[in-house]
């Protein structure tokens, strides 16, 4: 006998005596037997899962937004004392640490824009 497929809403409608059912079965499974029993997934299959990859990632935003060329990490070291001030004053201000030593960078070098 083949076993019905589970979805979301097969496990939503069980009691909870067959969730616990379910979870201790499954965590009497080694890796191995998982893997034996698994396969590829067949034409139409693949073709939900790529459509399903599309969609997601076309959702997905990656990483932070670029702006101008881009961003790099730079590790700075800060004097304690000038830091908690320079954290005070990005946040009384509305802007986050980043946005504030930039804008004085630019400042200094003469490129200042409106904040």
């Amino acid at each position: 006998m083949k076993k019905k497929e589970l979805t979301g809403n097969a496990i939503d409608a069980m009691s909870d005596a067959e969730k616990a059912k379910l979870v201790a079965e499954l965590a009497a499974e080694t890796p191995e037997q998982r893997l034996a029993r698994s396969r590829p997934l067949n034409k139409k299959e693949r073709a939900f899962y790529e459509r399903f990859r599309k969609a997601q990632k076309a959702k997905r935003k990656a990483g932070r937004p670029k702006i101008g060329r881009g961003a790099k990490t730079v590790a700075v070291t800060f004097e304690l004392d000038l830091l908690k001030r320079v954290d005070a004053f990005a946040k009384s201000h509305g802007l986050k640490r980043a946005q504030l030593i930039a804008h004085a960078l630019k400042t200094v070098m003469g490129e200042a824009t409106a904040a």
